[in-house]
């Protein structure tokens, strides 16, 4: 069997998408993703790689600095990915002010363009602060995800030459595909915060349960007068009952109790 490779996943220029066309473009951006996807699961890493990978497969008509925003829930801290410290300090000043075109793309979900950042009427904090850094226009895009999550990607460059036709046609393309890798990024997070709670769930049902065997040989008593004198000892000591049964637990033994699915 061969063994995979380490070599790190070489991006597609604009000119290879728009030369493969359509659905083959579509399809090379998105072999690419999947394959970060695979190797950066996590999803603040994911939206890191998927930064550097964006601003690297749209850098051919000039220096392109991209950052990805993701909010998981309405009024959830946002988690953002650069691709380097440009984009990082430019998107930082948008969440300083809590709007921006990023932000605005975002929350509205339409695209934001901005030829020229001198020009540019709205949010002008953050026009005179990007512009002092060298960027003179912007192209924001929306990624569609599921249920309340929202994301955009954010592209800066030093004037609006970089962002031709050609280039907004590929980078909707590259949002389009990013959108179905995110979504599945989403996806595995939301699981594997499940599957911690679930966890968290049965190691303190398994020290209640156990806290109420103590219990009942101690004052050889019914299971229920058990717990009725945990909930007691709980509410007079002001700590959670699952709290209590774990301290009772490893008093006895020594050690946490052992959750019920992971016996052998």
């Amino acid at each position: 069997m061969e063994q995979a490779s380490d070599q790190a996943v070489q991006p597609a220029t604009p000119a290879e998408l728009a030369e493969a066309g359509g659905q083959a473009g579509a399809f090379v951006t998105a072999v690419k993703l999947h394959d970060l996807l695979i190797d950066h699961p996590d999803v603040w890493d994911f939206l890191q790689q998927l930064a550097e990978f964006t601003a690297e497969t749209l850098s051919t008509q000039g220096t392109t600095y991209c950052g990805v925003t993701l909010q998981k829930h309405r009024n959830q801290q946002m988690t953002v990915g650069s691709s380097d410290a440009v984009a990082r300090q430019m998107d930082e000043v948008q969440y300083d002010y809590d709007d921006g075109p990023c932000l605005h793309a975002l929350r509205v979900h339409a695209e934001v363009f901005i030829s020229d950042v001198r020009a540019e009427t709205r949010w002008p904090e953050f026009m005179e602060h990007i512009s002092r850094h060298g960027v003179g226009a912007m192209f924001c895009l929306p990624l569609d995800l599921e249920g309340s999550a929202k994301a955009a990607v954010n592209l800066y460059g030093a004037d609006a030459s970089i962002f031709t036709e050609t280039f907004k046609e590929v980078a909707r393309t590259f949002a389009e595909q990013a959108s179905r890798a995110l979504r599945l990024a989403v996806r595995v997070a939301q699981h594997a915060t499940a599957a911690e709670d679930l966890h968290s769930i049965l190691e303190s049902r398994t020290e209640i349960d156990l806290a109420v065997g103590i219990l009942m040989g101690q004052n050889r008593c019914s299971q229920k007068e058990a717990f009725s004198m945990l909930r007691t000892a709980s509410n007079g000591r002001n700590i959670k009952v699952k709290v209590l049964a774990a301290d009772m637990v490893a008093k006895l033994n020594g050690t946490p109790a052992t959750p019920h699915f992971e016996r052998g």
